[in-house]
């Protein structure tokens, strides 16, 4: 059977010349970073070189870059660690609702969280943000862009809104990381975070870019490493590994790029032509190149996927994170998406590794599955 995966933001295949940087690292150079013999400083050198890759990448200082196990730790290091180091100049948090569960932790321990609403296609209200703005608001968060609907947020105008306000600005950039050029310095970035295995690296590497002039603490007790701010011996292979994926994509970006938005505008024509009542949920021009959101009418979006499946195509009603569930998520709630619609949402996200022969099955697909009214409720 088929196996043609179009769930590239979930998680991506670790690519082969990844794959190859990281092995001697797996078996010959395993030296612990921390020793201060010839084999450890082998690995301490190596995961500077990495450091160094990555700050490249994003127009930043090396010793700006910290290495976590990925996204959720980045945005809880940066949420927490942020608003714990600054909470004698107030407790209040701006957020979008992308890191929904650490900001509900830090309103146990009495912070004060404002979440801004967005519009139809999922971009954040800026009135309502600079509304919300206090003489207490130490942090605004927002996504860079949305995981399940793609849409890009005006990242440089939620920068510039902040630096006038002399308020610290955190995004998540795990979705953008790879897709989108990012300049930290440009866009008014203070924190972000990104996670390797969403641009064809490991599972279980992240990384959180802090401007060096952002106080902020350490969430967990330990060792030394990463300058005190997160403890446990680095995983050198994998860290490793997500540099050279970085690399690798932004030395070839526009190719990269141009040749997966041909793909998804390609199957958004094709499937809005074919399937009458099919509607394209967030922002048609800027969303991410490869996430085509897609709701079909009075379909059951569970019942698809394992039609879908037994044709050997990989595909989600959202996020991985949901832990499965296929119901509305809060973001097609958010964006007013009626439940007839919602219900029957499929994302689907192209990856550097897919063709247009899989783009079209794909398509015949679910113009046979959808038209045919054999998942209709």
């Amino acid at each position: 059977m088929k196996n043609i995966y179009f769930d590239n933001a979930a998680t991506t295949k670790l690519d082969d010349e990844v794959l190859k940087e990281m092995l001697p690292y797996l078996k010959d150079n395993y030296g612990n970073p921390s020793s201060i013999y010839k084999l450890g400083r082998e690995a301490r050198k190596a995961i500077e070189d990495s450091r160094e890759k990555i700050a490249k990448v994003l127009n930043c200082k090396a010793n700006e870059i910290y290495f976590t196990a990925g996204g959720s730790e980045s945005d809880n290091t940066a949420i927490k660690g942020i608003a714990k180091a600054n909470k004698k100049r107030g407790n209040h948090k701006i957020e979008h609702p992308a890191v929904l569960e650490t900001c509900k932790q830090l309103e146990k321990e009495g912070f004060e969280i404002t979440y801004i609403s967005v519009d139809e296609k999922g971009i954040v209200d800026l009135e309502e943000l600079k509304k919300s703005i206090k003489p207490t608001t130490i942090l605004i968060t927002i996504m860079f862009a949305n995981n399940e609907i793609g849409t890009i947020q005006p990242i440089e105008e939620i920068g510039k809104i902040a630096k006038e306000n002399n308020i610290i600005f955190h995004t998540d950039a795990v979705q953008a990381m790879g897709n989108l050029k990012i300049d930290v310095k440009k866009l008014n970035i203070n924190a972000l975070s990104m996670s390797a295995h969403k641009f064809y690296a490991p599972k279980g590497i992240g990384a959180l870019y802090v401007g060096e002039d952002v106080n902020f603490k350490q969430i967990q007790n330990g060792g030394h490493q990463e300058k005190n701010k997160r403890a446990g011996t680095e995983n050198l292979a994998e860290i490793v590994g997500m540099s050279k994926a970085l690399e690798l994509i932004y030395k070839n970006f526009e190719n990269h790029n141009n040749k997966i938005k041909e793909l998804r505008d390609y199957y958004i024509e094709k499937i809005q032509n074919n399937i009458v009542d099919s509607k394209l949920n967030g922002d048609r021009i800027n969303r991410l190149p490869g996430n085509a959101n897609m709701s079909f009418k009075n379909i059951n979006a569970e019942e698809l996927l394992f039609k879908l499946d037994d044709k050997g195509i990989c595909a989600s009603a959202g996020s991985a994170c949901s832990s499965g569930s296929t119901s509305p998520s809060h973001v097609l709630t958010a964006i007013g998406l009626p439940p007839e619609w919602a219900n029957g949402t499929l994302r689907v996200t192209i990856g550097m590794n897919n063709t247009k022969e899989e783009v079209d099955y794909l398509i015949n697909a679910l113009v046979e599955i959808v038209n045919k009214k054999i998942n209709k409720i």
